[in-house]
């Protein structure tokens, strides 16, 4: 039988191969971005324009499910990688680039909602029908995900969507490795309450790293 993390977490494709609600590959968000050519002649290490194909369709949805708002995801995507590009000969040292950004995004949305807080109220996500087949959760998970709280989200989003460990969760999202696993441990047993009627009582396994240790 398959557990929680295989049947419903891992419903996601592979990162950068599909959409959430609302995100979309929209050029002109892309075009915000620097020409990459700014960061790789600044004699940082690697190349941006690899960096950023690979990395911004994975950030941009990790943001969205985070925030619970597609727009606002990508737009914090899009805001982080350009910060990324002017700073990339520091950032392409840094051992989780990926984690750098996400947190840089993160940071930029949870400012921006404090300046517009009167346009926080939560709205639903309205999907077109020939847009159904861009979904990368289903109804369940996404109404389970919003009954967590932000901090419980973003680590559950971390470790399954971005496939972290629980050291690189922890680096990007400034947290001790410790909080990252009692977080994680309570977001799952929450999910699991909210899912179980649709994945007829699964039982919640812990990360592997973390069953391991038991």
């Amino acid at each position: 039988m398959k557990d929680l993390t295989e049947g419903v977490l891992a419903n996601a494709p592979a990162a950068g191969t599909a959409r959430i609600r609302g995100v979309t590959n929209d050029s002109q968000r892309r075009d915000q971005v620097p020409s990459a050519k700014q960061g790789n002649q600044a004699g940082g290490n690697g190349n941006f324009d690899s960096f950023y194909a690979e990395n911004r369709d994975q950030i941009a949805r990790a943001l969205s499910l985070s925030l619970r708002n597609p727009d606002l995801g990508t737009e914090a995507a899009d805001e982080a990688f350009v910060r990324a590009c002017q700073r990339w000969p520091e950032v392409a040292t840094f051992s989780n680039p990926q984690g750098w950004v996400y947190r840089v995004g993160m940071n930029w949305a949870r400012s921006w909602l404090r300046r517009t807080r009167r346009e926080r109220e939560k709205r639903p996500l309205i999907v077109k029908e020939e847009m159904a087949e861009d979904l990368i959760v289903d109804v369940d998970l996404e109404r389970a995900m919003a009954t967590l709280t932000p901090g419980h989200r973003t680590v559950v989003v971390a470790r399954f969507f971005m496939g972290w460990s629980t050291e690189e969760t922890a680096e990007a999202l400034g947290l001790r490795a410790g909080t990252v696993k009692s977080r994680l441990s309570r977001a799952l047993k929450q999910l699991a309450g909210e899912l179980e009627d649709s994945s007829s009582g699964m039982e919640v396994p812990k990360p592997k790293e973390e069953a391991d240790e038991s």
